[in-house]
């Protein structure tokens, strides 16, 4: 390093700077849809104590000597049914809504801002994302977990990541922390259009569910606002569409272990449905901000099954909001207040 002759020579002064980064997360994917990419996958997921409560050290023998063993061949199946030649949809999708949204700053004169991608699990790791902010100089960071409704175990996550790489730094850079959008005014309506775009085309259906990834009830009970933050999103989005109420179920998918989940269930919600003689349902899953493993796989295949065995006929999925240009002016709804 060169010496330094006076204070006002430090390089460091170099470093300040009017660029905001932006950094853009979500959940994550492996890096290929086979058992050794599940396998590290899941290993940095499933030892994440957000996700599981477990002791550690009981914890550490289920994971590496059970789940660890058993799940990535039976995952990677499922992540091999709706991998595409560009790789992962979620990683994909991703990409592009940050592209877009980066686009649609410039468009709004926010030359100053720089957006970046990073993962919770997996690649591009959060770390990475920091990093590359920090090799630009940029020293105000905005992180944007894409979570709309607030969670401990995927929003909660994430800010541990950001403190975790954060508390390595020397020079701490100026951080603000969006920690949810659940009712966020054109959120809802991006929403709402999905919806009335799939009623213009097939019609309302007798039974729509709005099925939402779901968590152990002890979250809940413990004061995880997640559960109210889903219920809200739906009443929402059905006052502005006018929706009768006896058309809408809000439902919880995604379970995994033994103890009790978030209810009603959509797999049981589904199958119980049908066996009553509802033959038409449409389903939405407004806590994904893009589409993944859960929707692609699990609504679009899994459930639609459970329907038609059980005497459904016809099941609808309307896909995530995705790079939707309202979707993207809803990111940006929601960013624009951190950019000031």
């Amino acid at each position: 390093m060169p010496k330094l002759s006076a204070i006002t020579d430090n390089p460091h002064e170099n470093r300040f700077n009017e660029k905001i980064g932006v950094l853009v997360t979500n959940l994550g994917s492996p890096d290929a849809p086979n058992a050794p990419a599940l396998r590290n996958y899941l290993r940095e997921f499933l030892s994440d104590p957000r996700i599981v409560e477990l002791p550690r050290a009981l914890w550490w023998l289920i994971l590496h000597g059970v789940i660890l063993r058993v799940r990535p061949s039976r995952s990677a199946k499922a992540y091999a049914s709706i991998w595409t030649e560009q790789g992962s949809p979620l990683v994909q999708i991703t990409q592009d809504q940050c592209s877009k949204l980066s686009a649609l700053l410039k468009e709004q004169n926010y030359d100053n801002v720089e957006v970046v991608m990073a993962m919770r699990y997996g690649n591009p790791s959060i770390k990475s994302g920091l990093e590359a902010l920090r090799a630009k100089g940029i020293t105000n960071i905005v992180v944007f977990p894409l979570y709309p409704q607030y969670s401990s175990a995927t929003t909660g996550s994430t800010f541990d990541a950001i403190a975790n790489v954060l508390k390595t730094w020397r020079w701490v850079p100026s951080l603000s922390f969006i920690n949810g959008y659940h009712k966020q005014p054109s959120y809802v309506t991006a929403l709402a259009n999905s919806v009335q775009e799939h009623i213009d085309k097939h019609g309302l259906p007798e039974k729509l569910l709005f099925s939402y990834h779901g968590t152990p009830k002890r979250f809940l009970d413990n004061g995880d606002p997640y559960h109210c933050f889903c219920h809200q999103t739906t009443r929402l989005v059905c006052e502005q569409l006018k929706l009768d109420k006896d058309k809408v179920m809000t439902t919880f998918q995604s379970r995994f272990g033994r103890e009790e989940w978030l209810q009603p269930y959509t797999d049981v919600t589904l199958k119980e449905l049908a066996s009553k003689g509802v033959k038409e349902v449409a389903i939405l899953s407004p806590a994904f901000s893009a589409d993944c493993l859960e929707t692609l796989e699990e609504l679009e295949e899994e459930n639609r099954d459970y329907f038609m065995e059980a005497g459904g006929e016809t099941y609808h999925y309307i896909p995530a909001l995705n790079d939707r240009d309202d979707h993207l002016q809803a990111l940006f709804d929601v960013l624009k207040p951190y950019l000031r």
